[in-house]
């Protein structure tokens, strides 16, 4: 029943898409994040739904009357340098035809990252995508909270099968980008119910991550909600009420999950940590060596240039920063953008990100006393604590291409051109008008708009 359902479902959105390509944006992203064809059984479970849906996107945008330009700004302009920088590192991949394999891979979920800056292009559109986002892999930590709660803490949390955040490091890392964006949601609620709601999603989704057992992720944690206390208005409140949380939280695993990450002090001592050590300096040296190109897609798995790159097989029971026992990934956002594609890969690498909470930093200063802009204000700070999220969880893992960053940073690119295109057609509101459109009062007292496009003077998609 449930593939009958998911394939009526896809079916059923083919005619909407191709009179609203922007849907099929919602529909992809649905697929990609969500993998409901993973719950499946059948033939369904296996079956390319994302690049059908893909496919018939970018068809009915060619067809549409729908803005063909890609903004060109300079989150944009890095995008586009990384993705020719990418293309021309596996020309001279060392091994070619898996580098081939996964630039076809990461070229697709580029293309529908582009194809989402023309296609979301109002506020309307932006909170769609996020709202699909957030729920997509907001399940999996919801369901993974109750699990959690139920089983004590005892066992891991997994993603869906045989997806990109299949791995528990992996769904952690996504659940730590997705809270932010839940705060997001939570601050436009109109409903004190609604506002509880997501409240509680975001406790459930924090105990997921800590029953991952991931360290790497546990670090991250902190860190997106230190950045999150250090954006909000209500430093001590929030502090206060953050701080009790967590420390419940931690109290309330298991003594396994202590002592798991309890060994992030003692590292030396742990195969796993000394193990990313020991690829990290493989990839520096790759670099190193190749420092233009760097080794292409898929060098670190290519156990043929490990001798060549100062790695050698352990001896039995071995721990050093200099073996490994079997072939192993990058564990690195970092170093897996370096390995693969040289320092001028990790330079255009970084400046996506960079440029990006610039465009952030610019969005807040021009909407802080802009009371009908406040979600944009809302959406950017959320937007760039969910970017540090990443930027500290991806420093023990390889998900340099993973589609819900890059998908992130369209979402502070289109907010930048949604803010600048209302900054040019009205002024700022004053007196009264201002108090009208900040809609109902928020948590803790702060004002919190409501989903309607119309209070920022930008038409409905």
């Amino acid at each position: 029943m449930r593939s009958i359902a998911l394939l009526i479902v896809i079916l059923a959105s083919i005619p909407i898409i191709m009179l609203k390509p922007h849907v099929g944006v919602l529909v992809w992203s649905w697929l990609s994040y969500m993998n409901p064809h993973r719950l499946t059984w059948g033939f369904t479970q296996n079956f390319g739904f994302a690049q059908i849906i893909g496919a018939v996107t970018i068809l009915a945008w060619l067809l549409s009357k729908e803005p063909k330009k890609i903004p060109l700004t300079p989150v944009t302009a890095f995008m586009i340098a990384f993705v020719v920088w990418m293309s021309w590192t596996t020309v001279f991949a060392l091994v070619p035809d898996d580098a081939f394999q996964k630039w076809v891979q990461v070229m697709k979920i580029m293309a529908i990252t582009f194809l989402t800056l023309p296609l979301i292009q109002t506020r309307q559109r932006l909170d769609a995508l996020v709202w699909v986002i957030v729920v997509s892999i907001g399940f999996y930590g919801v369901k993974g909270g109750f699990f959690v709660l139920v089983t004590g803490g005892e066992y891991l949390v997994w993603g869906p099968p045989n997806s990109f955040i299949a791995a528990n490091n992996s769904l952690a890392l996504a659940l730590i980008m997705v809270i932010p964006l839940m705060r997001y949601l939570q601050l436009q609620a109109r409903s004190v119910w609604l506002r509880w709601a997501w409240l509680g999603a975001m406790g459930l989704c924090g105990l997921a991550v800590l029953s991952t057992y991931s360290r790497g992720a546990f670090l991250a944690m902190i860190a997106m909600l230190f950045y999150m206390w250090l954006k909000s208005s209500h430093r001590i409140v929030l502090g206060v009420i953050g701080a009790l949380c967590l420390v419940a939280a931690v109290a309330f695993m298991p003594d396994k999950w202590t002592q798991r990450i309890e060994t992030v002090q003692t590292y030396e001592q742990d195969g796993s940590a000394m193990g990313r050590l020991a690829m990290w300096r493989f990839g520096f040296n790759v670099a190193k060596d190749r420092p233009f190109f760097g080794g292409g897609f898929e060098i670190f798995p290519a156990m043929q240039y490990y001798e060549r790159y100062g790695m050698r097989i352990c001896e039995p029971g071995e721990i050093a920063v200099d073996c490994t026992t079997k072939a192993r990934s990058s564990h690195s956002i970092y170093f897996e953008v370096l390995g693969e594609h040289g320092f001028v890969g990790l330079f255009l690498f970084l400046g996506i990100g960079w440029s990006a909470l610039l465009a952030g930093n610019w969005v807040r200063r021009r909407t802080r006393k802009r009371a009908d802009l406040r979600w944009a204000f809302d959406l950017a700070t959320m937007a760039q604590v969910s970017m540090i999220g990443y930027a500290v969880g991806g420093l023990f893992l390889n998900r340099a291409y993973f589609d819900l960053y890059y998908h992130v940073v369209a979402i502070m690119v289109v907010t930048r051109l949604i803010v600048s295109r209302a900054l040019a057609a009205e002024p700022a509101p004053a007196g009264k008008a201002a108090t009208a459109a900040t809609g109902s009062s928020g948590p803790g007292g702060r004002t919190s708009l409501g989903t309607a496009p119309t209070a920022s003077g930008i038409a409905p998609g």
